[in-house]
């Protein structure tokens, strides 16, 4: 018996023998019927078996078109398997990363850099950006509409995360010009403890929590380690310079992010015995292996190493 039998062959044999009936079985595979039938009599000659009997009654499997058919429907079943896994390879190479940040990365053209080395090494992939609220300190990635975003640690549910840090920088103090404070060149945390401050949205958890220095506050103990003054809340970049020009309250900066608030009548200081903040690429962690994921990771490290 010969083994070079074409899969058209088996995908032909296999449709025939679930409709017993060659044009029924002709109209499903969008061949002619005599077609069919010539391509079925060509595949029982080279098996050397007939695989049909052909009555005036009906189409019926013969004992060696019963035997072949399971092994047929297997091979059909694990070619389709194999096609998917290849077109799933090919998908994940040519498919759209959504890159999510709550603010533009900006530090030495770090955004465009990565961008560079990750379609270099996939240039079939599209990368879209997605702005989000200081609402989702994941930015995207809690809800799924982000794959990898550009994030401040800590994040909450950290487990669900994976990341790389892209930035470790102090935390700076913004203040209006006129702050009374704002005439010092550097500032002691302990004198900021009864300020009013703009805080995130309570949704954003731990973030919110950084961002007030809570641990920093507790460190100071006895009355300066009560909880904050609220002075508003805030949920992106051009709320925070109103309100810190509005008097409504002081914050904490990351000092690659001041240049986005200092753009007249707010200054920024340091602040001694205050811990830095660190600026992170993060993805879920089940997404870990998939190509574009890994992809910008990779771009993103040897952007940050170089």
């Amino acid at each position: 018996m010969t083994t070079d039998v074409h899969l058209r062959d088996l995908r032909y044999f296999a449709t025939v023998a679930e409709e017993l009936h060659f044009t029924r079985a002709a109209e499903r595979l969008y061949v002619s019927q005599p077609a069919l039938s010539k391509q079925i009599r060509a595949l029982e000659r080279q098996l050397g078996v007939e695989l049909f009997r052909r009555e005036p009654q009906g189409v019926t499997l013969t004992e060696a078109g019963t035997a072949l058919l399971p092994h047929a429907r297997r091979v059909l079943a694990e070619w389709a398997r194999g096609a998917a896994a290849v077109e799933a390879t090919r998908a994940a190479r040519r498919g759209t990363l959504v890159v999510g940040m709550s603010t533009s990365p900006g530090r030495g053209g770090l955004l465009p850099a990565i961008r560079s080395r990750f379609t270099a090494a996939h240039p079939e992939a599209f990368l879209r950006l997605r702005q989000v609220s200081w609402d989702d300190p994941t930015a995207g990635l809690a809800d799924g509409t982000a794959d990898v975003a550009f994030v401040w640690l800590p994040l909450p549910d950290a487990d669900r995360y994976a990341w790389t840090v892209v930035a470790e920088e102090p935390r700076l103090v913004a203040l209006p010009d006129t702050h009374p404070l704002a005439a010092r060149a550097e500032i002691d945390f302990a004198d900021l403890a009864d300020e009013p401050f703009l805080a995130l949205p309570p949704g954003a958890g731990v973030l919110r929590d950084f961002w007030l220095a809570l641990d920093e506050r507790r460190a100071l103990g006895a009355g300066a380690g009560r909880p904050p003054r609220i002075g508003a809340e805030i949920a992106g970049t051009e709320e925070t310079y109103e309100a810190l020009v509005a008097g409504l309250g002081i914050c904490f900066v990351a000092a690659g992010n001041a240049p986005l608030i200092t753009l007249g009548g707010v200054t920024t200081r340091p602040v001694h015995g205050l811990g830095p903040s660190r600026y992170a690429l993060a993805w879920r962690r089940e997404d870990g292996g998939r190509p574009l994921v890994r992809g910008y990771a990779q771009a993103c490290r040897r952007v940050v190493a170089g």
